[in-house]
């Protein structure tokens, strides 16, 4: 056994993640990875995080990343790392830094294995497999193999991660985690893109003279804007343009949406009236930061010519493509020529953002939930108790996300989405990881498919006193897949799908069971009175069932689902 004060490879990995702001690991223990969970006990400064599952402490670590710039899992090989898998898809994708950090068979283990022809537990008989996989899905996958070598393999893939916004991969032998090594010796910077300088006047002067010829442009921000840190430069844009500003989805409330030259996230046919009609005749789109998904599959196809392009993998100007351009030039030099430019700002213009569907609602007090109505009721509570810029609001992949793509005046960073990898349960995994990283509290909107997923997340939650209040959008059935296998199930002589039906569940016990509050809301005057309750919950987590007709088609869903 290794002294106390002997520092290892562990306390190397520990160390540079303290230094990159990282104060939380969540895990789920295994043998394998026994020297590394013990060295974090002990390590000054960074804690263990237990879940029950590996996939949500990969959505937590998720979470977390997305407010404290860099987030860790620790689990099982095998076992361990494919159940966390497809939250580091999701991590990849979304671009969020999550440190993947596991154990494989020692070096004595590898001697029995190449002599006797032994499997391992957890083991698919490649010692490889784990390391190959993740490789689709991180931008650095190293084996640490002896204690000599894994301060450089730390370090480079550690730089990758904080420099492309994207997890890595680290697994060691199992005895390497606890061998001595060297400490870290300077910090760990981002290595950023270098801008070619000819490249860079040549599509910063394109976009100027597409600007000024707009007749109706627009600026849309993406979700890279903040994963980068851009967020202060693209506003310092913005206003110099004077052009209405849009974000997508994914990147909703990633400027204050009180600013007067928003004009609502646009989601396609889920938007505002007033956002969609806008973007119905822009003729100039300055996408920044912005991941194009299917979502946004219409706007691509009609209006390609017509979108400036800058992100982290491509920069275009129409069809016209631009190497070497990185996207923090790009906007510092853009908002140089247009304060210096005839022309900007341009004249305000006012979007009216009020979603004029709501005029038929019921709202008297006994009336029943609807997508819609609880949307509305929910954010009528934040703003009458001031509640927006305590909180977190968190959306499922469900008819929910598109609903509240219509609601406006967020702040700055508080609304979180997979809105982009779009995985079912995300919302309440990611939750605690939010809450340890935030310092506030998430509200979280769940369809009922999603969080049977990963309800256990809940026991989580409650095991670390978080007062997070999770909605479950209950009316029994997967309706936005429903929506898209075939709308009529929504008429009135509809029927759904065998596989889109989901089961009953007693939500409340089921709170119970796992230390929470239960609550179940099926009126606009139970929800209001849950609302107040709940708020003053400390400690404890909050399951709000909210049950809605299942048929309840919000207005949002059906825009998107209806043929064109």
């Amino acid at each position: 056994m290794l002294k106390d004060n002997s520092f290892t490879v562990a306390d190397y990995l520990l160390t540079r993640l303290r230094q990159l702001g990282l104060r939380k690991v969540f895990q789920v223990p295994g043998d394998y990875v026994s020297e590394f969970m013990e060295a974090l006990e002990k390590f000054d400064g960074v804690e263990a995080v237990g879940d029950i599952n590996e996939l949500g402490a990969g959505y937590a670590a998720d979470g977390y990343a997305r407010f404290a710039g860099i987030g860790a899992v620790s689990v099982q090989y095998g076992v361990g790392t494919f159940s966390v898998l497809n939250a580091v898809a999701g991590s990849y994708v979304e671009r969020n830094p999550v440190v993947v950090i596991s154990a494989s068979p020692s070096a004595q283990d590898r001697l029995i294995i190449r002599d006797k022809g032994v499997l391992f537990h957890h083991s698919t008989g490649n010692l490889s497999a784990d390391k190959k996989v993740f490789e689709q899905v991180t931008v650095a996958a190293e084996i640490l193999s002896n204690a000599a070598e894994a301060p450089l393999q730390i370090d480079r893939a550690l730089t990758a991660a904080i420099s492309k916004r994207r997890p890595i991969y680290l697994e060691a032998w199992r005895n390497v985690w606890g061998e001595p090594c060297r400490q870290p010796e300077h910090p760990l910077r981002p290595q950023p893109p270098v801008s070619d300088r000819a490249s860079l006047r040549a599509v910063v002067d394109e976009t100027l003279q597409r600007l000024i010829n707009a007749r109706r442009g627009v600026i849309m921000l993406g979700i890279e804007i903040a994963r980068y840190g851009l967020q202060e430069q693209a506003l310092r844009m913005v206003e110099a343009s004077g052009l209405p500003f849009t974000t997508t989805l994914e990147a909703k409330s990633v400027l204050d949406e009180s600013h007067p030259q928003f004009i609502g996230a646009y989601a396609g046919a889920a938007s505002c009236p007033g956002t969609r009609e806008y973007m119905k005749n822009v003729d100039c789109i300055l996408a920044l930061g912005v991941i194009f998904t299917d979502d946004y599959l219409d706007l691509m196809q009609s209006d390609f010519s017509n979108i400036i392009l800058v992100n982290d993998e491509q920069v275009r100007v129409g069809y016209e493509y631009f190497r070497n351009v990185a996207m923090t030039d790009y906007i510092d030099g853009l908002s140089a020529h247009i304060k210096s430019k005839n022309g900007f700002p341009h004249p305000l213009i006012k979007v009216h953002l009020d979603d004029g569907e709501c005029a038929g609602w019921n709202t008297e007090l006994g009336a029943q939930l609807t997508y819609n109505i609880f949307f509305d009721q929910l954010t009528h509570f934040f703003q009458k108790q001031r509640l927006l810029s305590e909180i977190e609001l968190i959306l499922g992949e469900s008819s929910s996300l598109y609903v509240a793509s219509n609601i406006n005046g967020l702040p700055q960073n508080s609304f979180i989405a997979d809105a982009i990898w779009g995985s079912l349960g995300h919302e309440t995994g990611c939750a605690i990881g939010v809450a340890m990283a935030s310092g506030k509290r998430p509200y979280v909107v769940a369809g009922d498919g999603g969080f049977m997923m990963m309800c256990q997340s809940l026991s989580t939650l409650a095991r670390n006193r978080v007062n997070a209040v999770i909605f479950v959008m209950s009316n029994g059935v997967y309706a936005i897949e429903q929506a898209f296998v075939d709308i009529k199930a929504f008429t009135p002589e509809g029927r759904f799908a065998p596989f889109d039906v989901l089961p009953q569940w007693d939500y409340q016990s089921l709170a119970k069971a796992y230390g929470a509050m239960g609550y179940r809301a099926q009126t606009i005057d139970e929800l209001q009175k849950i609302l107040l309750d709940v708020e003053s919950l400390v400690d404890c987590p909050a399951l709000v069932e909210i049950v809605i007709p299942q048929k309840d088609l919000a207005p949002q869903i059906r825009r998107l689902a209806k043929p064109s």
